[in-house]
């Protein structure tokens, strides 16, 4: 039996069997490997860490597309900074979107995406309304002459070609680009494991965008089966609006979610700060 081994904390690790290699290979930035697993289906991992499967990738991609998207409740411009496999956008795509431009610096991530995870992106790349950008998102934001309602920074973890986009130049252009009342949703690790990282980052958020606010996405194959998102914005008002207002916001997309709803979308800001508290005080 063939088992890949996630190591990403001392002490700690997940192993998932490998039932079948789809593919292994380097792009220009990043190894690739992508496996059939008998839970969850087919998998891919980047620099040896897990980024998708077929099981779970529909939590993330939910919350990191419907909580910005019902809290704003009238975005017309998105941009997506990585996000190659898809699946942020096809989410992103169910609301009533006017522009959204998706920022990939590894083209070799969509078609592998395209290939082995059809279902995730289910033909988002070739929606009208969809401008694919095959650059550094670095020099995007620095050099954008348009703004955006939400920016989604849908990155890899803080080493190799997403270790950029966690500075605080970046967060400053990103700022730049949003229109007034526009919010930023990124994702920031496992806080179980890295509570005063998710602080700093915080912080920093804060002084650049006005409030930033972390939610939980309980995706198993990501370690410790829960992820630390943050949402950023002009206040936290704004990030966490009431119930029915995030309900009227998301009357548009129906039943086309499986995980969001306007209760975990309250909810997952509460665990997080409780979480926070707890580890903090243990």
């Amino acid at each position: 039996m063939t088992i890949f081994q996630e190591t990403m904390y001392q002490g700690h690790a997940q192993a998932l069997t490998i039932d079948e290699t789809l593919y292994r290979g380097r792009t220009a930035y990043q190894d690739v490997l992508i496996f059939r697993n008998e839970t969850f289906g087919n998998v891919m991992t980047l620099d040896g860490i897990v980024q998708l499967t077929d099981l779970d990738n529909h939590v993330y991609h939910e919350m990191m597309a419907h909580l910005p998207l019902a809290a704003h409740g009238a975005a017309k411009d998105v941009l997506i900074i990585g996000g190659g496999d898809g699946g942020v956008l096809k989410e992103v795509l169910k609301h009533p979107v006017d522009n959204v431009v998706l920022v990939e610096i590894d083209p070799e991530v969509i078609g592998l995406s395209k290939r082995y995870f059809p279902a995730v992106s289910a033909g988002s790349f070739a929606d009208r309304r969809v401008s694919v950008r095959l650059e550094d998102a670095l020099n995007y934001v620095a050099h954008a002459d348009r703004q955006f309602d939400v920016v989604i920074i849908d990155s890899t973890d803080p080493m190799g070609p997403g270790e950029a986009l966690f500075s605080d130049t970046f967060y400053a252009d990103c700022r730049a680009l949003l229109r007034v009342g526009g919010l930023v949703v990124l994702q920031s690790g496992t806080p179980f494991f890295r509570p005063a990282d998710l602080d700093g980052l915080c912080r920093r958020l804060e002084a650049c965008f006005g409030a930033a606010k972390p939610f939980l996405a309980p995706v198993p194959t990501y370690a410790h089966g829960q992820l630390a998102l943050i949402a950023a914005g002009p206040s936290e008002a704004v990030l966490c609006p009431p119930l029915a207002t995030l309900t009227q916001n998301v009357a548009s997309i129906g039943g086309r979610r499986r995980y969001y709803s306007p209760q975990i979308h309250h909810a997952a800001f509460v665990i997080a700060a409780a979480l926070r508290h707890s580890v903090a005080s243990g």
